[in-house]
This record gives structure tokens, sequence and C-alpha cells, in this order.
């Protein structure tokens, strides 16, 4: 439906009240003037200009019925206006007293510019219950993944105070691997909240990207083959541009969401520069992330379904290793996405642009 600007209805509506009043008068002096002349002849007073008895009820009378038109011609503009005033006025004082639900509403004559105002508001409303909900759920997801290490770190520290567990090196050990899982969850849940807020800094410069990533494979080498899952390199050499810490943690967050959920087999590391852009994929031997999740699997605390039962995983993990690499790569001026491996798993692929194509 075409929108029609305030301004311009506002001088229509004018110019046909005031063209329909002047036509008003013309016709009915017309009429008035003749049925007297025909008919009371002898009531007009010649000499007198005086309005006579007849002609000051006829004025009387086309006064009224213009007054009568102005009012309605008015009360139709004002209500096209005020309609959707109002109920945007409603809405947000619903909105301010927490009803997320409530919407503006405009009528099928509503005018240009406050049609668009009740649209916008609704917009507005919608990306407040967004974030409401967003914030509840980041609430109850950030309390479920921090309540297993803090109920196990107390569970620990209890049976060490009243000895029930000897303190031995093994138990300081476990503390200690809690403490670290912890700390990880921590910084991804800044990691996530800096990207979002758009205040993630990326300190990027020439690096050798090679080198970067088989340092990050050698360090997660002895947790990979303990889970069964053998990193294979395939890496380009040359330099890079890009911020070196950011892209090892990224590596380090899909290096443990694959052997987290992956099954046991090759990874498959490479690094690519073509057509301007740095490319950083992981592959896996399987199980794969079904078509339905793929479109979320980036989303913070969300959890691909179990290949095989259709059920939601249920190995560990917080939900923000796959969130943090989507993060770092729109930082890098990039995009993460997954797709099929050659293998029949997964290929996590992280890619950003260098310098001449950034831009």
């Amino acid at each position: 439906m075409k929108l029609v600007g305030l301004s311009r209805t506002i001088a229509l509506t004018m110019a046909a009240m005031a063209f329909g009043i002047t036509l008003l008068v013309v016709v009915t002096s017309y009429v008035f003037y003749f049925i007297t002349f025909h008919f009371w002849q002898g009531s007009i007073n010649e000499p007198n200009m005086f309005p006579s008895g007849l002609e000051w009820a006829w004025l009387v009378s086309t006064t009224l019925v213009g007054l009568a038109f102005a009012v309605i011609v008015g009360v139709h503009l004002a209500r096209r206006i005020l309609v959707p005033l109002n109920s945007v006025t409603e809405s947000m004082r619903r909105v301010a007293q927490g009803d997320l639900d409530a919407r503006a509403t405009t009528g099928d004559r509503s005018l240009g510019e406050a049609a668009v105002l009740a649209n916008d508001f609704n917009a507005l409303a919608d990306q407040l219950q967004r974030m409401s909900k967003e914030m509840t759920f980041w609430n109850a997801a950030i309390a479920h993944e921090l309540r297993t290490p803090v109920t196990i770190l107390r569970g620990r520290l209890q049976g060490l105070a009243e000895g029930v567990f000897p303190p031995e090196q093994p138990q300081f050990q476990s503390l200690l691997t809690q403490i670290d899982g912890m700390a990880q969850l921590i910084e991804d849940l800044r990691a996530v909240s800096l990207a979002e807020s758009g205040h993630l800094n990326i300190e990027n410069k020439e690096c050798d990207l090679s080198a970067e990533i088989e340092s990050v494979v050698e360090f997660c080498r002895h947790a990979l083959n303990a889970s069964q899952h053998y990193p294979t390199l395939d890496l380009q050499s040359g330099t890079a541009y890009c911020d070196p810490f950011r892209i090892r943690q990224a590596l380090l967050a899909l290096l443990e969401n694959a052997r987290q959920h992956a099954s046991p087999g090759t990874l498959i590391i490479q690094t690519r520069q073509n057509d301007g852009w740095c490319v950083l994929r992981v592959s896996d031997a399987g199980p794969g992330i079904p078509q339905e999740d793929a479109a979320h699997i980036f989303t913070a605390f969300r959890h691909a379904r179990d290949a095989d039962s259709g059920m939601p995983g249920d190995k560990q993990g917080s939900g923000l290793g796959l969130a943090v690499v989507a993060a770092i790569a729109r930082a890098h001026g990039g995009e993460a996405k997954c797709y099929p491996s050659d293998e029949g798993g997964s290929c996590f692929e992280l890619r950003w642009p260098t310098p001449s194509h950034s831009t």
C-alpha cells in the first residue's frame, strides 16, 4: 500500500475544504437570490444595503453548513493522524511497564509519516524482545555451563577439607583442570561479547601463518591423539596479514570442537592464500552436521544434533567455541562457514581478506 505524506495530505485537504466552502457560497448565493427574486421579491429592500432578515437566515445557514463541513473534514484528517500516534503512545507505555509483546497498529488509511513511525516502533519493540529473549537464554546457558565445574570444585575441595580425598598431586591436577576450563569459558564469553559490541580488538600484522598453525597443532597433538584424532597438516607457505593471537585462538577452538564432537580419525588442517583471501580449514572424518543445524552452528550455546539419533549431542562443550571462531572471522572482515568435507564429515572454514581486498 502506497503511503501518502502528511504535508501533502494536509495541503490537499485544506485546498479541497476551501474549494468546497467557496463552491457552497457561490451555489447557495445563486439559488437564494434566484428563489427570492422569483417568489419573494418584495422581501428585498433595494435602497438599503443592510441584509434583510431572509438574507441573514441565508448567511447563518451557509456559515453553519461550512463550519460543519470543516469540522467533519478536520475530524477525519485528525483521526488518520492520531490513530497510529495514539497506538504508538499506548504501546510505549506497555513496553515501559515490561510488556514487550505490545505493538502499534496502523489503519489502512494512516498517513505516511505516522505509519512509518508506528512501523519503526514495532521494529524497535521486536529488537528489544529479541534481545530480552537472548539475554534470558544467555543467563541460563552461562549458569548451566558454570554449574558443572563449580559443583566439581566444591565437591573436591570439601572432600579435601574433610579428609575424604588425600591431598595428592592428581587431586590438585584435577582441580586445576576444572579451573582451566572455567578460565577458557570466561575468555570465550569475553571474546563473543566484545565481538557483538564491536570492541573485539584486532592487531593485524604480517606473520608466518604456517608456523603459527604448526605451533598450535603441536600444542594440541597429545590431547588429540588421546581422543584418537590424528592431525595432518596441508599448509601453504607464505606470510599472512592477520592477528596471530586471534587466529591461534580460533584454531584452538576448531581443534577442541573436533576433539569433542568428531568421530575418531584424521583431522586435516589446511591453509590457502588465493584470490585475495587467506583461508584456514579444519576437516574431520564425521559424523557430519545435520542440515537443519548448519544455519546456527556458529551461534553461541547452540549444540548440533547427533547425526545418528537426531537428538541434541550429549558430548561435553560450552557451545561457545564456534561462536568465538565466527566472531574472530568477522573482526578480521571475513566469515566462518561449515560444509560437508570430502571425508564424509564436516569442514570448518575461516577466511579473511588480504589488505588489498579488505576494503
